[in-house]
Formats: C-alpha cells, sequence, structure tokens
C-alpha cells in the first residue's frame, strides 16, 4: 500500500469491501439521516420508505457496482458506481463517526481496482473540501463544474465534476473485495 492512501499510524489497515446485503441497510440508513452529513454531501436524507425502494433498486441492478465499506469489522459506509446520463459515475458515503480517518480514500482506492471502468467520474459540492481530497488522492481531476438540485433543502448545489481516466491515479496494494 502506497503511503499516499495510509494515514501515518495505519488507521486503514482495516479497510475492506465486501457486497452490500441487505442487513448493511439499517447502519446505512442511520448514516444518511445525519444532518452535518447531509450538509457536507449536499444530500437530503432519504425517509425509511424511499431508502428502502432506492437500495431495493440498487441491489436488483446489476450494472451497478456496490460495496459496503468495513473499517474493523463494522459497517463505516458504502460505495456504488453507475451510470448517469451515459457516462460512469462514483459515489460513496462514510459515516460521520468514520470521518477524517483515511477510510474513504482507502476505500475508493480499493473500488478502483474493481471498477475498471474509464473515464469514471465524480460529483462533488464545492464546499466538501474532504471529499474533493479523497477523490485527488485517488488521481480524480476537476474537469468542469456544475449545479444540480441536491442541497439538504432541494435547493441547488455548486459542484465540481471530477474525473479518472485510464492509468490516472496510484492504486493501493492487494485488493480486500469479498
Amino acid at each position: 500500500m502506497s503511503s499516499s492512501t495510509r494515514s501515518p499510524d495505519n488507521q486503514t489497515d482495516g479497510v475492506r469491501l465486501r457486497d452490500v446485503t441487505e442487513a448493511d441497510l439499517p447502519v446505512l440508513f442511520e448514516q444518511q439521516m445525519d444532518p452535518e452529513a447531509n450538509r457536507m454531501a449536499a444530500f437530503p436524507a432519504r425517509d425509511r420508505e424511499a431508502f428502502t425502494a432506492h437500495w431495493k433498486n440498487v441491489l436488483a441492478d446489476a450494472a451497478v457496482a456496490k460495496k459496503t465499506i468495513l473499517f474493523d469489522g463494522r459497517v463505516a459506509g458504502n460505495i456504488v458506481s453507475f451510470q448517469q446520463l451515459g457516462r460512469p459515475l462514483v459515489g460513496y458515503w462514510i459515516g460521520k463517526e468514520y470521518w477524517g480517518r483515511g477510510i474513504a480514500t482507502r476505500a475508493l482506492s480499493e473500488f478502483l481496482n474493481h471498477v475498471t471502468a474509464r473515464p469514471l467520474h465524480a460529483r462533488v459540492a464545492k464546499h466538501n473540501r474532504a471529499s474533493i481530497r479523497v477523490l485527488e488522492k485517488c488521481g480524480f481531476r476537476i474537469c468542469g463544474e456544475d449545479r444540480g438540485p441536491f442541497g439538504p433543502d432541494g435547493e441547488e448545489v455548486e459542484e465540481f465534476i471530477l474525473k479518472v481516466d485510464a492509468g490516472d491515479g496510484e492504486r493501493a496494494g492487494p485488493s480486500h473485495l469479498g
């Protein structure tokens, strides 16, 4: 594993990815209900019915790559890749209690070893500096800007569009995908 994807005290060694299961959904639901996380991601929380319907569709769609992010065996979040407007996008959600530990960077690096579609895009709220850093550490570069109706209160949010091309970015060592 490269030092750029690992914190100095090896806090990310416990990061693993595995297939999302229905048993993960209660934790993922609670994580997406956090108001601070919603502000950072500029994405509104879903009520339980909408959340369940969304994940039922995600789990049934073989074209969507979806992984649960585990940290020391606990569900820390999820990461997905899907088609939007004809191009592959990646998105992730990390529970607030796992922020600032390098977990998102490690998980995205692992995921990029598994999802090989390139270019791969990401959209991130301009104010979400932590997520921008995660993407840049994994080889993504800002390639555009947009406004999306994704704010927690339905307002438009200014976003950066980032992309990683074939051969861009470092990859972590051996994959730990389940």
